[in-house]
């Protein structure tokens, strides 16, 4: 059952700027817990999320702008290692923090025009389904 069957009542989430030291490993915070399905490697999964540069709060994408979810497996290596390693074991209707140290980001590289050279991330994401 996807979070639109379920008729969730969400919006896209803020996010608080941190004010703090950039995390060194990979955080994650449950902020509602889900019920559905688990995530579990090679599940394929319909998330909304909202992120942000550690460094200055501002926002660089989020699903909730376009109407549309991220639809991808996990544990594959075709998002970022921060989202393969910090979606593994979350429920389908859950909401998950995430604070992603560069390293599991876009590390020295960085995403030109939207993410700097070693930035710290921070996602929102809404699981909203499995397939």
């Amino acid at each position: 059952m996807s979070f639109g069957e379920r008729n969730y009542d969400r919006t896209k989430p803020e996010i608080d700027f941190p004010g703090t030291d950039a995390p060194e490993e990979l955080v994650i915070t449950d902020l509602i817990e889900g019920t559905g399905a688990e995530v579990t490697p090679g599940t394929t999964v319909q998330a909304h999320y909202v992120g942000v540069a550690w460094s200055t709060g501002e926002e660089f994408d989020s699903s909730w702008n376009r109407g549309q979810t991220l639809d991808f497996p996990v544990g594959v290596g075709m998002v970022i290692q921060g989202w393969d390693q910090g979606l593994l074991g979350m429920k389908v209707g859950g909401r998950r923090r995430l604070d992603i140290p560069s390293e599991l980001a876009y590390g020295e590289r960085g995403a030109p025009g939207a993410i700097g050279p070693n930035e710290a991330l921070i996602f929102v994401v809404d699981l909203v389904g499995t397939k």
